[in-house]
């Protein structure tokens, strides 16, 4: 019932930007926290970052002072901008949605997955 569109991954060179989208859709009441995560290859996925419906962040350290989570609530998005970027960087970002269904059911939903490759 909620449905989650992402966009804006791609091939990076070393210390370049990226900037992801997911937008949620359906029959949503409210939003609360949203969030991205990443998975490597052969690594467990990871929380990236994440935004309470007011606005708090919270990020892993490897990517404190080069990515930035932010979202709009009148469009049910969320973003995550990605600077200074490395070859460690190299996953497939999730974005995650936690709220509630139209009929006060508890929701959380997860994107399909966007490829980020870093690298020369």
């Amino acid at each position: 019932q909620v449905q989650l569109v992402e966009s804006g991954g791609g091939l990076v060179q070393p210390g370049g930007s990226l900037r992801l989208s997911c937008a949620a859709s359906g029959s949503i009441f409210s939003i609360g926290f949203m969030a991205w995560y990443r998975q490597a290859p052969g690594k467990q996925r990871e929380l990236v970052a994440g935004i309470t419906k007011s606005g708090r962040t919270n990020y892993a350290d490897s990517v404190k002072g080069r990515f930035a989570i932010s979202r709009d609530n009148t469009k049910n998005t969320v973003y995550l901008q990605m600077n200074s970027l490395k070859p460690e960087d190299t996953a497939v970002y999730y974005c995650n949605v936690n709220g509630l269904l139209v009929g006060y059911y508890d929701f959380v939903s997860w994107g399909q997955g966007t490829q980020v490759t870093v690298s020369s």
